[in-house]
């Protein structure tokens, strides 16, 4: 069984009502569902106060957050374009980072192209530089 984190977000928030009611104590709820150690503090705390003021329906809510703690947040389900435009976008900024990691062909540092480069990727100093005689 999981427990979405809609349903963990409700407890506490409800958790967060009575302790704030019964005991002037200010919560977090979204880090109460969102973080297992917090609201561990919180479920402790809850307890501690439901046996001190004889607050039962602190006690039970309590239970209720601590069970929820236990199970995993349900996978988010997404629609099928969204994982498709994932995908895509996943594919492309892989093939961008290969491009960038690949070292330049010789000449391609010319607009035209017809330049011959040396080993080392540079222009030849006398390699012509005139596109069919224009300048």
């Amino acid at each position: 069984m999981s427990m979405s984190s809609n349903e963990k977000l409700a407890i506490a928030a409800h958790l967060h009502v009575l302790l704030r009611r019964k005991t002037g104590r200010v919560t977090d709820t979204e880090w109460m569902a969102s973080n297992p150690v917090y609201a561990a503090e919180v479920i402790r705390l809850a307890h501690e106060k439901a046996a001190e003021g004889g607050h039962d329906d602190l006690g039970l809510l309590a239970d209720r957050l601590e069970a929820a703690m236990a199970f995993p947040d349900a996978p988010v389900y997404k629609p099928l374009a969204q994982r498709v435009s994932d995908a895509a976008k996943a594919h492309s900024a892989k093939a961008w980072s290969a491009k960038a990691a690949a070292p330049p062909a010789p000449g391609a540092d010319s607009a035209f192209g017809d330049i011959p480069a040396g080993l080392d990727g540079m222009p030849r100093p006398n390699s012509p530089r005139y596109v069919k005689g224009l300048r």
